[in-house]
């Protein structure tokens, strides 16, 4: 196979009618490090939010338990990408979702404002550092496929193309990202667990990586010194090296799911779909503001 004829394969694909397969084949053949990175740091945005950082900063999800709450979400949205929607470990995946963020007094706004994070982030990252820039029908259908999961988790007013997802995204944090003490905290927390991932002597070497790949309105909403003009340069150029290299290797010859990660600590003896993510109890500690006529298995 040659380098470009799996995106001959896309292009050959209907973005909307194949959007499963097509951010498939994107995620999993040709942008696997890529996506992985993205996504965390798309999730890792949702804090500079405060309604978001301090819930999760109460909830302890993110601050006792980073590494369960990291593997568990990777789990149920790689669950989707490899099975599909329809299929049996695709639901249960969505309603393991739907059941945890039903316990919560969660936003409407808030939730799609974290959808367009899935949308956007991996877009902006893979065209900055990847190994060659989205085709207009991956946009498409990433936009499509999630698209798909905001409609299933019941998110409301969400976005129909890129552009405004894009656009929502960029409004959603111009008017809302801002310093929270318990989302810096869960930042914090964040930032040890990537950090954990490597030998101990790297972790302030990687910290300081990290922090070199946030935007400016990240690091004031968590009130973080800026990294020096030669360390982000040096960071970024790094990234950008390494996306060069790949585009001179050998094309994947097959899929690489986030459950082969190996940041996926928590499960070497395997899992079930059904078991992951929390089941909030009322009255517990870091206990969730309940909804309204919610449950835990909702």
């Amino acid at each position: 196979m040659k380098r470009f004829e799996r995106l001959e394969q896309i292009l050959r694909l209907d973005p909307h009618e194949d959007a499963c397969e097509i951010y498939r084949l994107t995620a999993t053949y040709e942008f696997p490090w890529d996506v992985t990175r993205a996504l965390e740091l798309a999730l890792y945005r949702t804090y500079a939010v405060p309604s978001i950082g301090r819930l999760l900063a109460q909830t302890a999800e993110l601050t006792d338990r980073a590494q369960k709450r990291y593997d568990d979400t990777s789990l149920l949205l790689d669950a989707v990408v490899e099975h599909g929607f329809d299929s049996e470990q695709g639901r249960t995946a969505v309603r393991r979702i739907n059941r945890m963020h039903r316990s919560y007094d969660i936003s409407n706004d808030d939730m799609r404002y974290v959808l367009c994070t899935f949308v956007v982030t991996p877009k902006r990252w893979i065209d900055a550092y990847g190994w060659r820039r989205l085709s207009r029908h991956e946009i498409v259908a990433c936009s499509v496929y999630y698209r798909t999961l905001g409609q299933r988790m019941g998110i409301k007013g969400i976005p129909e193309t890129y552009e405004e997802f894009e656009d929502c995204l960029d409004a959603y944090e111009e008017a809302h990202f801002g310093w929270d003490e318990g989302a810096r905290r869960v930042s914090d927390a964040t930032l040890a667990l990537m950090a954990s991932w490597y030998p101990r002597p790297l972790a302030p070497v990687l910290r300081r990586a990290t922090l070199a790949l946030l935007d400016e309105s990240l690091l004031e909403a968590f009130r973080y010194a800026a990294p020096g003009p030669v360390t982000r340069a040096a960071v970024r150029s790094a990234v950008r090296a390494r996306g060069r290299a790949v585009r001179l290797l050998p094309p994947r010859r097959t899929p690489h799911y986030a459950r082969q990660n190996r940041e996926i600590k928590g499960y070497p003896n395997g899992y079930r779909l059904e078991e992951l993510g929390t089941r909030p109890t009322l009255g517990a500690a870091g206990c969730p503001v309940r909804r309204p006529g919610a449950s835990a298995d909702q």
